[in-house]
């Protein structure tokens, strides 16, 4: 059985701010505090926390929406997930809509925790925090 994880948040940032903080591997590794190779084009792979996450992106619409195959080392052998970041100006803010589908029953509770402790709380604390 698989789930999709979704979460939205408001960031008092530009979508091209937050776009490139996850798109450029400098500004991504600053951001959760490890190492990040990004290549920034569709087709481009990209591996995340020492490779624990791995993948390609799929869609990239700059400022706009970054769409991901993704998978990491507590998956099965060759399975993959489809990641979706979409970035809504929110007058002065952003909000980013966060979709992640066919998730592995077993890895949701973990993966939906590692998002808001990997990604949100350290999105909140770079943009919110200023």
């Amino acid at each position: 059985m698989v789930k999709t994880i979704k979460a939205s948040l408001i960031l008092n940032a530009t979508p091209k701010e937050i776009y490139d903080t996850l798109m450029d591997a400098k500004k991504h590794a600053k951001l959760i505090g490890s190492s990040a190779k990004i290549e920034n084009k569709v087709g481009g792979e990209f591996c995340i926390y020492d490779c624990y996450i791995v993948g390609t992106n799929l869609k990239l619409e700059k400022d706009k929406k970054i769409v991901q195959k993704w998978t990491c080392t507590d998956f099965p052998e060759g399975y993959y997930t489809e990641v979706t970041f979409e970035l809504k100006k929110k007058g002065k803010n952003t909000e980013i809509v966060f979709t992640q589908k066919d998730v592995p029953d077993k890895n949701y509770e973990s993966l939906k925790k590692g998002w808001e402790q990997f990604y949100w709380e350290p999105l909140r604390k770079m943009f919110n925090e200023k």
